[in-house]
Protein backbone atom coordinates (compact mmCIF):
# COMPACT_ATOMS: atom_id res chain seq x y z
CA UNK A 1 0.00 0.00 0.00
CA UNK A 2 1.29 3.61 -1.05
CA UNK A 3 2.42 6.04 2.01
CA UNK A 4 -0.51 8.56 2.82
CA UNK A 5 0.92 12.13 3.47
CA UNK A 6 0.26 11.93 7.21
CA UNK A 7 -0.18 9.42 9.69
CA UNK A 8 -4.33 10.02 10.34
CA UNK A 9 -4.24 9.35 6.27
CA UNK A 10 -2.12 6.28 6.18
CA UNK A 11 -4.55 4.24 9.10
CA UNK A 12 -7.89 5.62 7.77
CA UNK A 13 -6.65 3.80 4.24
CA UNK A 14 -5.91 0.41 6.23
CA UNK A 15 -8.79 0.73 8.31
CA UNK A 16 -11.20 1.00 5.30
CA UNK A 17 -9.10 -1.54 3.46
CA UNK A 18 -9.94 -3.64 5.98
CA UNK A 19 -13.66 -2.59 6.28
CA UNK A 20 -13.75 -3.72 2.83
CA UNK A 21 -12.09 -7.45 3.74
CA UNK A 22 -13.60 -8.17 6.69
CA UNK A 23 -16.93 -6.93 6.43
CA UNK A 24 -17.84 -6.33 2.58
CA UNK A 25 -17.90 -2.48 2.22
CA UNK A 26 -16.93 0.66 0.72
CA UNK A 27 -15.55 3.62 2.41
CA UNK A 28 -13.76 7.11 2.44
CA UNK A 29 -10.84 7.19 4.28
CA UNK A 30 -12.68 10.30 5.98
CA UNK A 31 -15.34 7.73 6.94
CA UNK A 32 -12.96 6.09 8.97
CA UNK A 33 -12.65 8.88 11.69
CA UNK A 34 -9.44 8.85 12.50
CA UNK A 35 -8.12 10.68 15.14
CA UNK A 36 -5.53 11.55 17.08
CA UNK A 37 -5.23 10.71 21.25
CA UNK A 38 -4.57 12.71 23.98
CA UNK A 39 -4.43 9.07 26.19
CA UNK A 40 -1.39 7.76 27.61
CA UNK A 41 -0.41 4.80 25.34
CA UNK A 42 -2.78 5.72 22.52
CA UNK A 43 -1.31 7.60 19.66
CA UNK A 44 -5.07 7.26 17.21
CA UNK A 45 -8.51 6.39 17.91
CA UNK A 46 -10.93 4.68 15.30
CA UNK A 47 -14.76 5.38 15.67
CA UNK A 48 -15.71 3.77 12.80
CA UNK A 49 -17.27 0.71 14.37
CA UNK A 50 -20.06 2.76 16.06
CA UNK A 51 -21.74 4.37 12.94
CA UNK A 52 -21.16 0.98 10.76
CA UNK A 53 -22.38 -1.68 13.12
CA UNK A 54 -25.63 0.18 13.17
CA UNK A 55 -25.28 0.12 9.51
CA UNK A 56 -24.77 -3.07 9.15
CA UNK A 57 -26.93 -4.10 12.32
CA UNK A 58 -24.07 -5.84 14.51
CA UNK A 59 -22.53 -4.80 17.79
CA UNK A 60 -19.79 -2.18 17.10
CA UNK A 61 -17.44 -4.30 19.32
CA UNK A 62 -17.87 -6.93 16.81
CA UNK A 63 -17.04 -4.80 13.71
CA UNK A 64 -14.31 -3.43 15.04
CA UNK A 65 -13.06 -7.18 16.28
CA UNK A 66 -13.66 -7.93 12.89
CA UNK A 67 -11.73 -4.53 11.20
CA UNK A 68 -8.88 -5.33 13.71
CA UNK A 69 -8.54 -8.80 12.46
CA UNK A 70 -7.84 -7.82 8.63
CA UNK A 71 -5.84 -4.89 9.11
CA UNK A 72 -2.16 -5.18 7.64
CA UNK A 73 -0.16 -2.54 9.52
CA UNK A 74 2.87 -3.25 7.82
CA UNK A 75 4.67 -2.38 11.06
CA UNK A 76 3.43 0.90 11.88
CA UNK A 77 1.93 0.00 14.65
CA UNK A 78 0.72 -2.85 17.08
CA UNK A 79 -2.30 -4.39 16.38
CA UNK A 80 -4.88 -2.33 17.96
CA UNK A 81 -6.32 -2.80 21.16
CA UNK A 82 -10.62 -2.75 20.82
CA UNK A 83 -11.94 -0.74 23.55
CA UNK A 84 -14.88 0.39 25.35
CA UNK A 85 -18.12 0.24 22.60
CA UNK A 86 -15.93 -0.48 19.64
CA UNK A 87 -13.25 1.97 19.53
CA UNK A 88 -9.82 0.89 17.98
CA UNK A 89 -6.79 1.98 19.94
CA UNK A 90 -3.53 2.52 18.06
CA UNK A 91 0.12 2.44 19.68
CA UNK A 92 2.23 3.64 16.70
CA UNK A 93 5.35 1.17 16.66
CA UNK A 94 8.76 2.90 18.07
CA UNK A 95 10.68 1.47 14.97
CA UNK A 96 8.11 3.16 12.16
CA UNK A 97 8.09 6.55 14.00
CA UNK A 98 12.05 6.65 14.00
CA UNK A 99 11.90 6.15 10.52
CA UNK A 100 9.43 8.64 9.39
CA UNK A 101 10.72 11.31 11.84
CA UNK A 102 14.33 10.48 10.17
CA UNK A 103 12.92 11.04 6.67
CA UNK A 104 11.67 14.50 7.28
CA UNK A 105 15.13 15.68 8.10
CA UNK A 106 16.20 17.34 4.81
CA UNK A 107 12.74 18.22 3.24
CA UNK A 108 11.83 21.72 3.09
CA UNK A 109 8.00 20.74 3.60
CA UNK A 110 8.23 18.36 6.22
CA UNK A 111 6.39 15.44 4.48
CA UNK A 112 3.16 17.65 3.24
CA UNK A 113 2.63 17.18 0.04
CA UNK A 114 0.84 19.55 -2.62
CA UNK A 115 -2.35 19.42 -4.02
CA UNK A 116 -3.48 17.03 -6.59
CA UNK A 117 -6.21 18.83 -7.77
CA UNK A 118 -5.06 22.86 -7.05
CA UNK A 119 -8.02 25.31 -6.33
CA UNK A 120 -7.88 28.55 -8.16
CA UNK A 121 -8.70 30.79 -5.19
CA UNK A 122 -9.88 34.60 -5.18
CA UNK A 123 -9.20 35.71 -1.69
CA UNK A 124 -10.84 39.10 -0.39
CA UNK A 125 -9.00 41.09 2.54
CA UNK A 126 -8.29 43.67 4.11
CA UNK A 127 -9.60 46.75 2.04
CA UNK A 128 -9.22 49.59 4.17
CA UNK A 129 -10.33 53.13 2.51
CA UNK A 130 -8.77 55.32 0.40
CA UNK A 131 -8.05 58.78 2.22
CA UNK A 132 -8.69 57.53 5.73
CA UNK A 133 -5.71 55.96 7.98
CA UNK A 134 -5.77 52.06 8.68
CA UNK A 135 -6.91 51.65 12.09
CA UNK A 136 -7.38 49.10 13.95
CA UNK A 137 -10.71 47.51 12.60
CA UNK A 138 -8.64 46.37 9.10
CA UNK A 139 -5.83 44.38 11.71
CA UNK A 140 -7.50 41.20 11.38
CA UNK A 141 -8.74 40.92 8.07
CA UNK A 142 -5.37 41.70 6.90
CA UNK A 143 -3.48 39.63 9.54
CA UNK A 144 -6.31 36.20 8.67
CA UNK A 145 -6.43 37.23 5.08
CA UNK A 146 -2.76 37.01 4.80
CA UNK A 147 -2.02 33.60 6.65
CA UNK A 148 -5.05 32.38 4.97
CA UNK A 149 -2.88 33.07 1.59
CA UNK A 150 0.35 31.53 2.77
CA UNK A 151 -1.63 28.36 4.35
CA UNK A 152 -3.20 28.09 0.60
CA UNK A 153 -0.20 28.72 -1.75
CA UNK A 154 1.69 25.90 0.33
CA UNK A 155 -1.12 23.85 -0.07
CA UNK A 156 -0.14 23.74 -3.79
CA UNK A 157 -3.19 25.80 -4.20
CA UNK A 158 -3.15 29.29 -6.84
CA UNK A 159 -4.10 32.41 -4.75
CA UNK A 160 -5.22 35.49 -6.23
CA UNK A 161 -4.93 37.95 -3.28
CA UNK A 162 -7.42 40.73 -4.48
CA UNK A 163 -7.39 44.18 -2.01
CA UNK A 164 -11.24 45.70 -2.53
CA UNK A 165 -10.05 49.23 -1.60
CA UNK A 166 -13.04 51.78 -0.77
CA UNK A 167 -11.86 54.67 -3.63
CA UNK A 168 -15.75 55.23 -5.38
CA UNK A 169 -19.16 56.50 -4.67
CA UNK A 170 -20.21 59.82 -2.57
CA UNK A 171 -17.38 59.86 0.09
CA UNK A 172 -15.13 61.09 -2.89
CA UNK A 173 -17.59 63.36 -4.31
CA UNK A 174 -17.33 65.10 -0.92
CA UNK A 175 -14.06 65.06 -0.49
CA UNK A 176 -12.88 66.40 -3.57
CA UNK A 177 -15.00 69.29 -3.63
CA UNK A 178 -13.83 69.91 0.19
CA UNK A 179 -10.27 70.16 -1.32
CA UNK A 180 -11.48 72.40 -4.49
CA UNK A 181 -12.20 74.96 -1.69
CA UNK A 182 -8.37 74.51 -0.29
CA UNK A 183 -4.55 75.21 -1.47
CA UNK A 184 -3.19 72.81 -3.88
CA UNK A 185 -0.41 71.21 -2.26
CA UNK A 186 0.62 67.45 -1.02
CA UNK A 187 -1.32 66.11 1.23
CA UNK A 188 -0.42 63.44 3.86
CA UNK A 189 -2.62 60.80 4.57
CA UNK A 190 -3.16 62.43 8.02
CA UNK A 191 -4.01 65.30 6.53
CA UNK A 192 -6.88 63.49 4.31
CA UNK A 193 -8.44 61.94 7.17
CA UNK A 194 -8.82 65.26 8.56
CA UNK A 195 -10.49 67.01 5.54
CA UNK A 196 -12.42 63.29 5.03
CA UNK A 197 -14.34 64.39 8.38
CA UNK A 198 -14.49 68.28 7.91
CA UNK A 199 -16.41 67.03 4.08
CA UNK A 200 -18.44 64.37 6.46
CA UNK A 201 -19.85 67.41 8.45
CA UNK A 202 -20.47 69.78 6.00
CA UNK A 203 -22.31 67.52 3.57
CA UNK A 204 -24.67 66.30 6.55
CA UNK A 205 -25.01 70.33 7.48
CA UNK A 206 -25.02 72.23 4.40
CA UNK A 207 -27.22 71.70 1.60
CA UNK A 208 -25.51 73.40 -1.22
CA UNK A 209 -22.20 71.39 -0.39
CA UNK A 210 -24.44 68.47 -0.37
CA UNK A 211 -25.62 68.95 -4.10
CA UNK A 212 -21.93 69.82 -5.06
CA UNK A 213 -20.42 66.70 -3.70
CA UNK A 214 -23.42 65.02 -5.84
CA UNK A 215 -22.22 66.43 -8.60
CA UNK A 216 -19.14 65.90 -8.40
CA UNK A 217 -19.35 62.02 -7.95
CA UNK A 218 -21.33 62.46 -11.59
CA UNK A 219 -18.65 64.03 -12.86
CA UNK A 220 -15.89 61.45 -11.11
CA UNK A 221 -18.13 58.40 -12.58
CA UNK A 222 -18.29 60.30 -16.46
CA UNK A 223 -14.71 60.65 -16.64
CA UNK A 224 -14.44 64.72 -15.70
CA UNK A 225 -10.55 64.94 -16.09
CA UNK A 226 -9.98 67.70 -13.22
CA UNK A 227 -11.73 65.60 -10.91
CA UNK A 228 -10.12 62.06 -11.67
CA UNK A 229 -6.72 64.10 -11.18
CA UNK A 230 -7.85 64.89 -7.62
CA UNK A 231 -9.04 61.23 -7.02
CA UNK A 232 -6.12 59.70 -8.29
CA UNK A 233 -3.79 62.27 -5.73
CA UNK A 234 -5.63 60.65 -3.21
CA UNK A 235 -5.44 57.28 -4.49
CA UNK A 236 -1.51 57.37 -4.77
CA UNK A 237 -1.09 58.82 -1.00
CA UNK A 238 -3.42 56.18 0.50
CA UNK A 239 -1.86 53.02 -1.23
CA UNK A 240 1.53 54.67 -0.13
CA UNK A 241 0.19 54.57 3.39
CA UNK A 242 -1.02 51.10 2.80
CA UNK A 243 2.36 50.10 1.55
CA UNK A 244 3.91 51.21 4.88
CA UNK A 245 1.71 49.58 7.17
CA UNK A 246 2.09 46.01 5.08
CA UNK A 247 5.55 46.35 5.49
CA UNK A 248 5.47 47.03 8.96
CA UNK A 249 2.93 44.15 9.15
CA UNK A 250 4.24 42.04 7.09
CA UNK A 251 1.27 41.79 4.96
CA UNK A 252 2.12 40.09 1.12
CA UNK A 253 -0.12 42.53 -0.06
CA UNK A 254 1.11 44.51 -3.07
CA UNK A 255 -0.02 47.32 -5.16
CA UNK A 256 -0.18 44.87 -8.21
CA UNK A 257 -3.14 43.52 -5.70
CA UNK A 258 -5.48 46.51 -5.47
CA UNK A 259 -8.82 45.95 -6.92
CA UNK A 260 -10.58 48.78 -5.61
CA UNK A 261 -14.82 49.87 -6.19
CA UNK A 262 -13.28 52.18 -8.97
CA UNK A 263 -11.80 48.89 -10.81
CA UNK A 264 -15.72 47.23 -11.02
CA UNK A 265 -17.18 50.30 -12.34
CA UNK A 266 -16.93 49.76 -16.21
CA UNK A 267 -19.06 46.65 -15.30
CA UNK A 268 -21.70 48.01 -13.08
CA UNK A 269 -24.01 48.80 -16.45
CA UNK A 270 -23.92 45.87 -17.66
CA UNK A 271 -24.70 43.88 -14.27
CA UNK A 272 -27.98 45.67 -14.26
CA UNK A 273 -29.19 45.25 -17.53
CA UNK A 274 -27.89 40.94 -16.71
CA UNK A 275 -30.39 40.79 -13.42
CA UNK A 276 -33.00 42.43 -15.49
CA UNK A 277 -33.09 40.50 -19.00
CA UNK A 278 -32.92 37.38 -15.93
CA UNK A 279 -36.10 38.71 -14.62
CA UNK A 280 -34.57 39.17 -10.89
CA UNK A 281 -34.81 42.80 -10.34
CA UNK A 282 -37.78 44.75 -9.31
CA UNK A 283 -38.41 48.42 -8.92
CA UNK A 284 -38.77 49.39 -5.07
CA UNK A 285 -38.88 53.18 -3.70
CA UNK A 286 -37.36 54.42 -7.36
CA UNK A 287 -34.58 51.99 -6.72
CA UNK A 288 -33.55 48.82 -8.84
CA UNK A 289 -33.80 45.76 -6.24
CA UNK A 290 -32.91 42.01 -6.55
CA UNK A 291 -35.04 40.22 -3.72
CA UNK A 292 -32.65 36.86 -3.33
CA UNK A 293 -35.06 33.91 -2.10
CA UNK A 294 -35.00 33.20 1.78
CA UNK A 295 -34.60 36.83 2.94
CA UNK A 296 -36.89 38.19 5.23
CA UNK A 297 -36.56 40.82 8.28
CA UNK A 298 -38.49 39.96 11.52
CA UNK A 299 -41.49 42.09 10.63
CA UNK A 300 -41.27 38.99 7.70
CA UNK A 301 -40.94 41.70 4.78
CA UNK A 302 -38.15 40.38 2.34
CA UNK A 303 -34.53 41.93 2.04
CA UNK A 304 -33.43 43.71 -1.03
CA UNK A 305 -29.93 44.54 -2.53
CA UNK A 306 -29.85 47.88 -3.78
CA UNK A 307 -28.53 47.56 -7.18
CA UNK A 308 -29.13 50.83 -8.12
CA UNK A 309 -30.31 53.52 -6.01
CA UNK A 310 -33.55 56.04 -6.72
CA UNK A 311 -30.93 58.84 -8.02
CA UNK A 312 -29.37 56.32 -10.83
CA UNK A 313 -26.32 55.71 -8.87
CA UNK A 314 -24.75 51.99 -7.64
CA UNK A 315 -24.75 50.98 -4.35
CA UNK A 316 -22.14 48.80 -2.69
CA UNK A 317 -24.10 45.45 -3.92
CA UNK A 318 -23.69 46.29 -7.19
CA UNK A 319 -20.02 46.57 -6.96
CA UNK A 320 -20.18 43.57 -4.78
CA UNK A 321 -22.32 41.63 -7.34
CA UNK A 322 -19.99 42.54 -10.67
CA UNK A 323 -17.27 41.38 -7.93
CA UNK A 324 -18.41 38.11 -7.93
CA UNK A 325 -19.08 37.95 -11.92
CA UNK A 326 -15.59 39.54 -12.39
CA UNK A 327 -13.75 36.40 -10.59
CA UNK A 328 -15.63 33.91 -11.51
CA UNK A 329 -16.29 34.30 -15.52
CA UNK A 330 -13.23 36.58 -16.32
CA UNK A 331 -10.88 34.94 -13.96
CA UNK A 332 -11.67 31.48 -13.62
CA UNK A 333 -11.80 31.46 -9.88
CA UNK A 334 -12.77 27.86 -8.39
CA UNK A 335 -13.01 29.59 -5.06
CA UNK A 336 -14.18 33.09 -3.64
CA UNK A 337 -12.85 33.79 -0.20
CA UNK A 338 -14.31 37.25 1.46
CA UNK A 339 -12.33 38.03 5.12
CA UNK A 340 -14.74 40.33 6.18
CA UNK A 341 -15.97 40.76 9.74
CA UNK A 342 -18.71 38.72 11.40
CA UNK A 343 -21.21 41.51 10.97
CA UNK A 344 -21.65 40.92 7.09
CA UNK A 345 -22.62 37.56 7.07
CA UNK A 346 -26.16 38.49 6.48
CA UNK A 347 -24.79 40.90 3.26
CA UNK A 348 -22.55 37.66 1.55
CA UNK A 349 -25.58 35.08 2.53
CA UNK A 350 -27.82 37.17 -0.22
CA UNK A 351 -24.67 38.02 -2.23
CA UNK A 352 -24.05 34.74 -3.06
CA UNK A 353 -27.50 33.78 -3.67
CA UNK A 354 -28.54 36.46 -5.99
CA UNK A 355 -24.84 35.41 -7.67
CA UNK A 356 -26.16 31.65 -7.90
CA UNK A 357 -29.41 32.98 -9.03
CA UNK A 358 -28.01 34.92 -11.98
CA UNK A 359 -25.92 32.51 -12.89
CA UNK A 360 -23.18 33.94 -11.79
CA UNK A 361 -21.92 31.63 -8.86
CA UNK A 362 -20.65 27.95 -9.82
CA UNK A 363 -17.84 28.12 -7.73
CA UNK A 364 -17.83 27.61 -4.02
CA UNK A 365 -18.16 30.92 -2.25
CA UNK A 366 -17.21 31.67 1.22
CA UNK A 367 -17.39 34.21 3.78
CA UNK A 368 -14.33 34.07 6.12
CA UNK A 369 -15.57 35.80 9.29
CA UNK A 370 -14.16 37.40 12.80
CA UNK A 371 -14.84 38.81 15.62
CA UNK A 372 -13.70 42.36 16.89
CA UNK A 373 -10.72 43.46 18.51
CA UNK A 374 -11.89 44.90 22.26
CA UNK A 375 -10.09 46.50 24.64
CA UNK A 376 -9.62 46.16 28.07
CA UNK A 377 -12.74 47.40 29.07
CA UNK A 378 -14.55 44.62 26.51
CA UNK A 379 -15.93 47.21 24.33
CA UNK A 380 -14.24 48.19 20.74
CA UNK A 381 -10.65 49.27 21.34
CA UNK A 382 -9.72 52.75 21.24
CA UNK A 383 -7.88 55.41 22.46
CA UNK A 384 -8.21 56.86 25.86
CA UNK A 385 -9.80 59.75 24.14
CA UNK A 386 -12.45 57.72 22.25
CA UNK A 387 -11.00 57.57 18.97
CA UNK A 388 -10.32 54.86 16.74
CA UNK A 389 -6.97 53.55 17.16
CA UNK A 390 -4.34 54.41 13.84
CA UNK A 391 -3.06 50.72 12.91
CA UNK A 392 0.51 52.26 12.64
CA UNK A 393 0.59 53.57 15.90
CA UNK A 394 -0.64 50.27 17.18
CA UNK A 395 2.00 48.30 15.41
CA UNK A 396 4.69 50.57 16.21
CA UNK A 397 3.77 50.57 20.29
CA UNK A 398 4.13 46.54 19.44
CA UNK A 399 7.87 47.29 18.74
CA UNK A 400 8.55 49.30 21.50
CA UNK A 401 7.01 46.88 24.06
CA UNK A 402 8.84 43.97 22.28
CA UNK A 403 12.38 46.38 22.87
CA UNK A 404 11.99 46.16 26.82
CA UNK A 405 11.30 42.17 26.47
CA UNK A 406 14.23 41.55 24.50
CA UNK A 407 16.70 43.74 26.17
CA UNK A 408 15.76 42.10 29.73
CA UNK A 409 18.01 38.81 28.44
CA UNK A 410 19.45 39.57 24.66
CA UNK A 411 23.43 39.59 24.18
CA UNK A 412 22.78 40.58 20.90
CA UNK A 413 24.19 44.23 19.49
CA UNK A 414 21.36 47.76 19.61
CA UNK A 415 20.56 46.66 15.84
CA UNK A 416 20.12 42.81 16.51
CA UNK A 417 17.82 44.16 19.76
CA UNK A 418 15.89 46.22 16.82
CA UNK A 419 15.75 43.77 14.80
CA UNK A 420 14.42 40.89 16.95
CA UNK A 421 12.10 43.16 18.79
CA UNK A 422 10.25 44.08 15.52
CA UNK A 423 10.02 40.32 15.11
CA UNK A 424 8.94 39.66 18.30
CA UNK A 425 6.58 42.55 18.69
CA UNK A 426 5.06 42.53 15.10
CA UNK A 427 4.78 38.76 15.95
CA UNK A 428 3.33 38.69 19.16
CA UNK A 429 0.13 41.36 17.86
CA UNK A 430 -0.60 38.58 15.05
CA UNK A 431 -0.43 35.60 17.03
CA UNK A 432 -2.62 37.41 19.48
CA UNK A 433 -4.87 37.67 16.38
CA UNK A 434 -4.59 34.51 14.88
CA UNK A 435 -4.28 31.78 17.82
CA UNK A 436 -7.85 32.48 18.66
CA UNK A 437 -10.84 30.85 17.07
CA UNK A 438 -11.21 33.97 14.48
CA UNK A 439 -15.07 34.06 14.83
CA UNK A 440 -14.71 35.22 18.25
CA UNK A 441 -14.00 38.76 19.74
CA UNK A 442 -10.76 38.89 21.62
CA UNK A 443 -9.23 41.72 24.40
CA UNK A 444 -5.89 43.01 22.88
CA UNK A 445 -3.69 42.89 26.64
CA UNK A 446 0.22 43.58 26.17
CA UNK A 447 0.91 41.85 28.97
CA UNK A 448 -0.62 38.53 27.65
CA UNK A 449 0.97 38.67 24.35
CA UNK A 450 4.34 39.51 25.11
CA UNK A 451 4.24 36.68 28.15
CA UNK A 452 7.00 34.63 27.53
CA UNK A 453 4.90 31.58 28.63
CA UNK A 454 1.55 30.00 27.69
CA UNK A 455 0.19 29.91 24.20
CA UNK A 456 1.98 33.16 22.66
CA UNK A 457 4.41 33.98 19.76
CA UNK A 458 7.23 35.06 22.33
CA UNK A 459 6.92 31.63 24.15
CA UNK A 460 7.18 29.73 20.58
CA UNK A 461 10.25 32.19 19.48
CA UNK A 462 11.86 31.47 22.15
CA UNK A 463 11.98 27.37 21.70
CA UNK A 464 12.79 28.22 18.27
CA UNK A 465 15.93 30.55 19.27
CA UNK A 466 17.00 27.34 21.77
CA UNK A 467 16.89 25.00 19.45
CA UNK A 468 19.29 27.32 16.97
CA UNK A 469 21.21 27.75 20.01
CA UNK A 470 21.53 24.25 20.56
CA UNK A 471 23.00 23.84 17.41
CA UNK A 472 25.82 26.36 17.17
CA UNK A 473 26.96 25.18 19.87
CA UNK A 474 26.90 21.66 18.69
CA UNK A 475 28.97 22.90 15.41
CA UNK A 476 26.07 21.86 13.11
CA UNK A 477 24.08 18.71 12.83
CA UNK A 478 25.78 15.46 12.05
CA UNK A 479 25.69 13.88 9.06
CA UNK A 480 23.22 10.66 8.36
CA UNK A 481 19.01 10.34 9.53
CA UNK A 482 19.11 7.91 12.23
CA UNK A 483 16.77 9.51 14.76
CA UNK A 484 16.58 6.97 17.83
CA UNK A 485 13.70 7.55 20.63
CA UNK A 486 14.21 6.07 23.59
CA UNK A 487 12.49 8.27 26.52
CA UNK A 488 9.55 9.05 26.61
CA UNK A 489 9.88 12.59 25.72
CA UNK A 490 12.05 11.87 22.92
CA UNK A 491 8.90 9.45 21.39
CA UNK A 492 6.52 12.22 22.85
CA UNK A 493 7.82 15.33 20.52
CA UNK A 494 8.67 12.88 17.50
CA UNK A 495 5.09 12.09 17.23
CA UNK A 496 4.30 16.03 17.31
CA UNK A 497 6.58 16.45 14.98
CA UNK A 498 5.27 14.14 12.51
CA UNK A 499 1.70 15.41 13.14
CA UNK A 500 2.48 18.74 11.45
CA UNK A 501 0.99 17.82 8.13
CA UNK A 502 -2.45 16.88 10.15
CA UNK A 503 -2.63 20.48 11.33
CA UNK A 504 -1.91 22.01 8.48
CA UNK A 505 -4.60 20.41 6.45
CA UNK A 506 -6.85 21.29 9.90
CA UNK A 507 -6.19 24.85 9.46
CA UNK A 508 -6.36 25.06 5.59
CA UNK A 509 -9.85 22.91 5.76
CA UNK A 510 -11.36 25.15 7.58
CA UNK A 511 -9.84 28.86 7.10
CA UNK A 512 -8.67 28.42 10.58
CA UNK A 513 -5.17 29.57 11.44
CA UNK A 514 -5.50 29.00 15.50
CA UNK A 515 -5.44 25.33 14.72
CA UNK A 516 -1.39 25.44 13.31
CA UNK A 517 -1.21 27.88 16.08
CA UNK A 518 -2.42 25.28 18.70
CA UNK A 519 0.15 22.50 17.16
CA UNK A 520 2.73 24.84 17.52
CA UNK A 521 2.29 25.99 20.80
CA UNK A 522 2.03 22.16 21.88
CA UNK A 523 5.47 21.17 19.19
CA UNK A 524 6.80 23.85 21.28
CA UNK A 525 5.79 22.37 24.87
CA UNK A 526 7.04 19.04 24.10
CA UNK A 527 10.52 20.47 22.70
CA UNK A 528 10.82 21.96 25.97
CA UNK A 529 10.02 18.59 28.05
CA UNK A 530 12.44 16.56 25.82
CA UNK A 531 15.18 19.58 26.28
CA UNK A 532 14.35 19.33 30.28
CA UNK A 533 14.97 15.71 30.45
CA UNK A 534 16.75 14.47 27.26
CA UNK A 535 20.42 16.26 27.44
CA UNK A 536 21.46 17.01 23.86
CA UNK A 537 25.06 18.07 23.92
CA UNK A 538 25.84 16.04 27.02
CA UNK A 539 24.01 12.96 25.92
CA UNK A 540 25.25 9.56 26.83
CA UNK A 541 26.87 8.58 23.63
CA UNK A 542 27.50 9.98 20.29
CA UNK A 543 25.12 8.44 18.84
CA UNK A 544 22.33 9.57 21.37
CA UNK A 545 23.89 12.95 20.89
CA UNK A 546 23.42 12.66 16.94
CA UNK A 547 19.74 11.66 17.51
CA UNK A 548 19.20 14.06 20.02
CA UNK A 549 21.05 16.75 17.70
CA UNK A 550 18.44 15.60 15.14
CA UNK A 551 15.13 15.60 16.69
CA UNK A 552 16.15 19.73 17.77
CA UNK A 553 16.40 20.52 13.90
CA UNK A 554 13.53 18.68 12.90
CA UNK A 555 11.85 20.65 15.80
CA UNK A 556 14.04 23.91 14.39
CA UNK A 557 12.04 23.70 10.98
CA UNK A 558 8.74 22.74 12.09
CA UNK A 559 8.51 26.05 14.31
CA UNK A 560 10.01 28.41 12.10
CA UNK A 561 8.02 27.23 8.75
CA UNK A 562 4.77 26.97 11.18
CA UNK A 563 5.70 30.42 11.66
CA UNK A 564 6.49 31.42 8.49
CA UNK A 565 3.09 30.32 7.47
CA UNK A 566 1.38 32.37 10.04
CA UNK A 567 3.52 35.45 8.79
CA UNK A 568 5.71 35.18 11.89
CA UNK A 569 9.29 35.59 11.98
CA UNK A 570 11.30 32.94 14.01
CA UNK A 571 14.69 34.45 14.95
CA UNK A 572 17.56 32.80 15.48
CA UNK A 573 18.79 34.51 18.81
CA UNK A 574 16.65 36.30 21.43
Amino acid sequence: MQQAADVTEELARRVVAAAGTALGVELTPEQALIQASPREGVDYQGNLAMSLGKRLGRPPREVAAAIAEALALDGIADPPEVAGPGFLNFALRKEWLQTRAGALLGDPRLGVPEAVEPRRIALDYSSPNVAKEMHVGHLRSSVIGDALVRLLRFAGHEVLPHNHLGDWGTPFGMLIEQLADLPAGHRAIADLDAFYREARRKFDSDEAFATRARERVVLLQSGDAATLAVWQELVDESTRHFDEVYALLGISLTDKDIYGESFYNPYLADVVDELEKAGLTEVSDGAVCVFPEGFRNREGDRLPLIVRKRDGGYGYAATDLATVRYWTAERGATDLLYVVGTPQAQHFAMLFAACREAGWLSAHAEHVGFGTVLGADGKTMRTRAGATVKLVDLLTEAVTQAAAVVAERSELDAAGQAEVARAVGIGAVKYADLSGDRERDYVFAWDRMLAKEGNTSVYLQYAHARTQSILRKAGGLPDGTEITLEAPAERALALKLLRFGEALKAATAAYAPHKLCTYLYETAVAFSRFFEECPVLKASSPALRASRLRLTTLTSHTLALGLSLLGIAAPDQL
